[in-house]
């Protein structure tokens, strides 16, 4: 039955556009143009909505009890215990053994090295949150790529992807499917059909979903995607460290003999960076500011090219090595030079790139600086630093593995030994099924089992207390409580009715089935420009409401919401592991869309044609 057919048996009166819902959708445009413009930190915009909310409380509706709510909620709260579960798993070193399992037959063959990257990353991110899954996965999938001749460029999407669509085989799979979770239970109240999700309420649909865009990844995608980073690729050569490295000497009688690192910078230009010192020799990676300069080390100089040309000029200092000449920065101690990506929670996101106090920190040198799948060779110092800002470094082995255990960073290659947990496994693993068996058979809610679980890791010692803060993304839970009040403002002034009825109007002539698969598409584009968990605060109230005014089923129409936020693949900005793959993968922006354009086709006909089967629309 279409849903003209159901608007002439149902009666629907327009919503009064009262000054209520004019404020609440002025403070949605607000929190949309900051989420969209990223002028502020996620975490922050989240803080200041909460603080608006409240502020305009006489039309929101928001008292502060209520805009602090969300910090109390139980998606938030089960949300934060989930990513310390996944952080006790990543502790055992078990995904990555996985995937080394997996990758172990793959050979050559680019269509075996998807399957592995696919089936290695899927299931697992139904029940571990997928962006840490990502996280430990890139450096093991690069290494099956360079290890198979194949561009890197060809998996790291495709693992991504993967992930996500892994996500939604259960409640546990992403933060969003949680706070969708959330969200239908309290619209409960109002439509009968609502109700929070059960762990495996959405497996069988979420299985086909991950088998449809399995296909397509291992068997179309592939061809769709450029080797933008060639096999075994010379990082060297890739960011062009030629032309911004030169080599200078300290020469008899110079006023830098006896003095540090330090004061060499300072003397050399604040463009400049010393990333190796050779002395007889011997070069020392990245040397601390306080190391003693003598007469005769040369100094490996990382600056400009403008500031390259005026070492010529430098007191105490003559040059030794030019741009021209071939850069050879792999010392004889086994130093490696690799890729850092800087993490959705990381304390550098924000801050401006400082390679001394980097170095100070990390232990390494900063030797390039990619954004966005575009190199930035010239002043990279002072650059302010964002989430998939991807770092090229030189490390000494050792320090490279302090590294790969930091939450910072990720490091694109593995180190050549990694400390993990591995005898811990087996209870990490007897913990998390203990939690998903709990909340399975109704025992106990998510919220606690998942709680216990958290207990349980700590006193078997597969984390470390202090380790639980560093295992959440708290971006991640500031902004769950900052959107929350925002949907419940949305609810409570009758802005979400409003937009339903407009959204019954325009899609009056159009079957049923077509206004779900178009809530699907909306959804997707919102996700795009926005978080995935907002557009789902945002959305599920609407769709409601919508689905209610055609005589519909509101939990279908749920479903297509939670669904297409968890599946963003049209460009790098929706989902934090795309993210995570830009600067490894040496992407462009329109490689998301290229590969990721069709899959979102695919999936919103698979998903929506599977919701109508499952539960009926």
């Amino acid at each position: 039955m279409s849903a003209l057919a159901v608007l002439a048996q149902v009666p629907v009166t327009q919503p009064e556009f009262t000054i209520d819902i004019l404020v609440v959708f002025g403070v949605v445009l607000f929190a949309l143009v900051l989420f969209i413009t990223e002028r502020l930190p996620i975490d922050v915009t989240a803080i200041l909505l909460i603080v608006v909310l409240v502020v305009l409380e006489p039309w929101t509706g928001i008292d502060p009890s209520t805009g602090i709510s969300g910090f109390a909620n139980d998606a938030t709260i089960t949300v934060l215990a989930m990513l310390i579960l996944s952080g006790g798993i990543a502790r055992t070193g078990l995904v990555q053994e996985l995937g080394h399992r997996m990758a172990s037959y793959a050979g050559d063959s680019v269509h075996k090295q998807l399957f592995a990257t696919v089936l290695a990353t899927s299931p697992v991110s139904g029940f571990l949150n997928n962006t840490p899954v990502v996280a430990l996965l890139v450096p093991v999938v690069t290494d099956v790529a360079n290890r198979g001749n194949t561009s890197p460029s060809k998996l790291l999407i495709p693992l991504s992807y993967a992930s996500q669509m892994g996500g939604m085989l259960t409640l546990i799979g992403t933060s969003t499917n949680l706070l969708a979770s959330d969200v239908s239970a309290r619209l409960g109240e109002e439509y009968p059909e609502l109700h929070g999700f059960s762990m495996f309420e959405f497996t069988q649909l979420g299985a086909v979903v991950v088998v449809v865009g399995s296909l397509y990844l291992i068997f179309v995608g592939h061809y769709l995607l450029p080797e933008r980073v060639p096999p075994r690729a010379d990082y060297l050569e890739e960011y062009d460290i030629g032309d911004y490295i030169a080599d200078v000497a300290v020469v008899p009688g110079s006023p830098l003999v006896d003095a540090t690192v330090g004061d060499a910078a300072e003397s050399l230009g604040a463009e400049a960076d010393i990333v190796q010192i050779i002395r007889e020799g011997d070069r020392s990676i990245a040397p601390y500011q306080d190391v003693h300069l003598g007469e005769g080390d040369i100094l490996v100089v990382r600056t400009d090219r403008d500031a390259i040309t005026a070492l010529e000029d430098a007191e105490g200092v003559e040059p030794v090595g030019y741009p021209d000449s071939a850069v050879d920065l792999s010392p004889a101690d086994g130093g490696i030079v690799t890729e850092l990506v800087i993490a959705l929670d990381s304390r550098l996101v924000g801050e401006r790139l400082d390679p001394e106090g980097f170095r100070e920190e990390f232990g390494a040198a900063v030797l390039g600086l990619r954004r966005r799948g575009a190199l930035i060779g010239e002043r990279i110092v002072g650059k302010r630093l964002d989430v998939g800002d991807t770092l090229l470094v030189q490390a000494p082995s050792d320090t490279l593995d302090r590294l790969s255990r930091r939450d910072d960073v990720i490091v694109t290659r593995e180190p050549p030994r990694s400390e993990y947990r591995a005898d811990k496994a087996p209870v990490a693993v007897a913990i998390m099924v203990g939690v998903v068996a709990v909340a399975t058979l109704e025992i106990y809610p998510i919220l606690v089992s998942a709680l216990a679980g958290v207990v349980a890791m700590v006193v078997t010692g597969v984390l470390d207390p202090n380790e639980l803060y560093d295992a959440v993304e708290w971006d991640i839970i500031f902004l769950l409580a900052g959107v929350i009040p925002l949907g419940i403002a949305l609810e409570q002034s009758g802005a979400a009715a409003y937009l339903a009825f407009l959204v019954v109007q325009t899609a009056g002539v159009l079957p049923t089935l077509a206004v779900l698969w178009l809530f699907y598409i909306v959804t997707g584009l919102i996700t795009e420009v926005i978080s995935n968990n907002a557009s789902v605060v945002l959305m599920i109230p609407v769709a409601a409401a919508a689905a209610a005014g055609i005589g519909a089923n509101p939990f279908a129409f749920v479903m297509a919401v939670t669904f297409a936020a968890s599946t963003a693949f049209l460009g790098p900005i929706g989902y934090q592991t795309n993210l995570f793959v830009y600067g490894p993968g040496g992407y462009r922006f329109g490689d998301y869309f290229r590969i990721g354009a069709p899959l979102q086709l695919i999936l919103s006909v698979v998903t929506v044609l599977g919701i109508a089967v499952i539960w009926g629309v």
